[in-house]
């Protein structure tokens, strides 16, 4: 098994682009596991503008469910109770988004050491810069910096 964050697409619209001509959907990360035979295990997730359910089905593909209970969506309380108190403070901390609480905790939980997970990135005149999350074992991580040029 192996875990994945990609973005899905919404059908919903940022407020800032509701009065734009031809506005773009919103998108949002989500966080998928991939089982041994290459297999998105598929999931609840809610978008992160409007709050709509999506069942995510594969890789950047997802269906907006009509009418689903939000109860089968995993929100970061749910996450937060799973891991240890110093890692849950660090992603508090960095406000990380709930794709970013799950991949931690599938690391956790699957013992997918090394591994490095972004906490925090932006882009300025392009370059883009933020900080990672290496974990080295259950209680063995650090945060470093990271920072360069935008490739296209």
């Amino acid at each position: 098994m192996k875990g994945y964050k990609h973005i899905v697409e919404c059908h919903c619209i940022l407020p800032q682009f509701r009065n734009s001509k031809n506005a773009p959907w919103h998108k949002f990360i989500v966080f998928s596991i991939i089982d041994d035979g290459d297999t998105v295990i598929p999931k609840h997730a809610k978008c992160n503008n409007c709050g709509v359910v999506h069942n995510v089905f594969d890789i950047g593909k997802s269906e907006v469910l009509q009418g689903q209970e939000t109860g089968a969506v995993m929100e970061i309380d749910d996450v937060k109770v799973m891991m240890p108190d110093s890692l849950s403070r660090m992603l508090t901390t960095y406000n990380c988004d709930v794709a970013t609480w799950e991949n931690t905790l599938f690391v956790l939980q699957n013992n997918v050491f090394p591994s490095s997970i972004v906490l925090e990135r932006k882009e300025d005149g392009g370059i883009i810069s933020g900080k990672i999350l290496d974990m080295k074992g259950y209680n063995m991580y650090s945060i470093r910096p990271y920072s360069g040029k935008v490739e296209i």
